[in-house]
């Protein structure tokens, strides 16, 4: 009995202080859930003012897309336009086109940059018009982009994302730098004269945005700046995905929703978040390949895809998508079929000479 009742006394001095802790954990819990509910708003808000339908798109701004409220793949076209970078204030062309695939059922998501020299028929003019692919974004904004990539590569394409280079140095420096592996040694004096060593490196946002744009010091001109600007995206996507990046939440947010503009709707973007997390796991990333060409009439300086590279990148493209392979047979195959004495295996540059079926 005496037992029975030491026990209940010994137990009394312990009720106040686990009110304390339910009172301490109940705050917190209303607290945390207060931010959560602030940074909410804030998202929803920054990324609604992004948002510019084009007429492609499966949704509407309030809405989840059918693609991926059903989890499918899809792809989008990742522009990087000029504006804002190193002094440049016009509009421009787009200095970097990459189709991005992000399936969420292998948990990959696969990317092909476009140089932006290759040669393509621009797809809403209301004559023919061929030129380099990088034309589309000036001619006809992000709408003739997207479909004069889908028509380049036989992928449908629903969705853009359209980023002004200028603000990678914002956005680098948002998640605390990214990491890279540079391939070798170099400085350039077209993107600020910083020095990059052999190796791995962090980067700051300045550094990575001269790191992405350099193409005069690399021995592979545009493909190797295509490799380095696919090493950038990877990383930020990385880093994006830590939680260190909320502690620059807001810096990151003003970023991205005045240098941004995209048909992907919040509604879209939060399903992303909640269903395709996992295909940032795998990020594979290749680019389409050309000749140099002195294309006629002109001339001017060129790449042109070979069938046989144009096939190889819509089959991997469609393949990541889940569609079947076809059989691509666009204006860029039309022209080379045309183009007889156009020697594929001599790595010089030659003649080729743009056909217009309208004449």
């Amino acid at each position: 009995m005496d037992s029975r009742v030491n026990r209940r006394q010994s137990q009394r001095p312990h009720r106040p202080l686990l009110k304390i802790l339910i009172l301490i954990l109940s705050t917190a819990l209303v607290a945390l859930g207060a931010y959560g509910l602030r940074l909410y708003s804030q998202t929803k808000y920054a990324l609604n003012s992004t948002y510019r339908g084009i007429g492609t798109e499966d949704g509407s701004a309030g809405t989840v897309a059918k693609t991926i409220q059903q989890k499918k793949p899809f792809a989008v076209l990742l522009l990087g336009t000029d504006t804002g970078a190193f002094g440049r204030n016009d509009t421009g062309r787009s200095d970097t086109m990459i189709v991005v695939v992000i399936n969420p059922k292998t948990k990959t998501t696969n990317m092909v940059s476009l140089p932006r020299d290759t040669a393509a028929k621009m797809i809403g003019t209301k004559s023919f018009n061929m030129q380099k692919v990088n034309a589309a974004y000036e001619i006809g904004g992000s709408k003739m982009a997207v479909n004069t990539a889908s028509a380049l590569v036989n992928v449908p394409i629903k969705y853009y994302l359209t980023v002004n280079m200028g603000a990678l140095e914002k956005v680098v420096d948002a998640v605390g730098g990214v990491d890279v592996d540079v391939a070798f040694s170099w400085s350039d004096p077209h993107v600020g004269n910083y020095h990059f060593t052999k190796g791995k490196m962090h980067l700051n946002g300045a550094q990575a945005l001269a790191y992405a744009r350099m193409r005069h010091a690399d021995p592979e001109g545009d493909y190797g700046r295509q490799k380095r600007q696919q090493q950038v995206i990877k990383a930020i996507v990385k880093k994006a995905l830590s939680t260190d990046t909320l502690k620059n939440f807001d810096q990151l947010l003003k970023t991205v929703s005045s240098n941004m503009q995209t048909n992907l709707s919040f509604a879209d973007m939060m399903a992303l978040v909640q269903n395709y997390r996992a295909a940032a796991g795998s990020i594979k990333s290749t680019t389409l390949q050309g000749h140099d060409a002195m294309v006629y009439p002109g001339p001017a300086s060129y790449q042109i895809p070979s069938t046989t590279e144009l096939q190889h990148v819509s089959d991997l493209l469609r393949t990541a998508l889940g569609l079947s392979k076809e059989t691509i047979a666009n204006q860029n195959v039309r022209e080379n079929k045309a183009n007889t004495e156009f020697n594929w295996d001599n790595p010089e540059a030659q003649n080729y000479v743009i056909y217009n079926p309208d004449l």
